[in-house]
Parts: C-alpha cells; sequence; structure tokens
C-alpha cells in the first residue's frame, strides 16, 4: 500500500472507531475514555494499575483518575494484590461486565447499520479485507 493508501487507511479507521465510542460512550453514560479502560480491564481481569498502563501505553496517573470514576460507578473494584498487601489489583464488577457487553452490543448495531448502507461489492471488499485488517490489528509483532 502506498503512503496515501495507508493515510486513508489511518483516517478512516480512526472516524470509525471515534464514531462508535462517541455513539456508545453517549448510551452508557461514560466518556470514551471510561469505555476504553473498562473494555481494558474486562479484557485483562485482575491486574495492577501500573501493569495496565504498562500493557496499554498510557499514563499511570491519567488512568487512576478514571479507575477512581469507574470504581464510584460500581464498574470495577479494587481487591488487595495477594503478591504485595500494599499494593491492590483492579478487577471489573459484575455491573461492568453487564456494561461492556451492553457496549459491545451498541458498538456491533451501530457498524451494522454502517455496513448496511455499502453496495454488495463494498461489502464483499470488506469481508475479503477481514483477515488483513484482523491481523494488523493483532497483537503479534507489535514492539
Amino acid at each position: 500500500m502506498d503512503a496515501d493508501g495507508v493515510a486513508r487507511l489511518r483516517a478512516a479507521v480512526g472516524r470509525l472507531d471515534r464514531r462508535l465510542n462517541t455513539a456508545a460512550s453517549q448510551e452508557s453514560g461514560l466518556t470514551p475514555t471510561q469505555v476504553w479502560v473498562l473494555a481494558s480491564i474486562v479484557r485483562h481481569g485482575s491486574v495492577g494499575i501500573s501493569e495496565l498502563a504498562a500493557k496499554e501505553g498510557v499514563n499511570p496517573t491519567m488512568l487512576s483518575r478514571v479507575i477512581g470514576k469507574l470504581d464510584d460507578a460500581g464498574l470495577i473494584r479494587r481487591v488487595p494484590d495477594p503478591s504485595d498487601k500494599r499494593a491492590a489489583l483492579i478487577e471489573p464488577t459484575a455491573a461492568g461486565r453487564r456494561a461492556k457487553e451492553r457496549i459491545n452490543q451498541r458498538r456491533t448495531a451501530l457498524l451494522a447499520e454502517r455496513l448496511a448502507a455499502l453496495t454488495k461489492d463494498q461489502d464483499d471488499a470488506l469481508a475479503a479485507a477481514l483477515p488483513a485488517l484482523e491481523a494488523l490489528a493483532s497483537d503479534r509483532g507489535r514492539p
């Protein structure tokens, strides 16, 4: 893919992601950042804040503030770290897992609505590109 194609792909993926995140977060009452952090906690399970920040490549201070909001909302909880009694792990609550599932369902529905507006040729092209997009989005080979 040439440089123009790379730029177009980046822009299209970014716009689509923002549209899905904005719509899903508005309906959930969470900010897009809170939705993203909740999804990360659900994906990683019981994890320390520093470890989560390192895995996701984000600032631990910012992450700590967002975690505080999610904790206040009852979507995550802090539990003692069995290997370090001075530290805490964060994990999703049942309500947090349900919220993440509802957000996923809404994002999927929004994407289905967008896909329904495509022509058959565009839909077929996207279906054919799925393996490449999945490889692109995977963590394999990530620095």
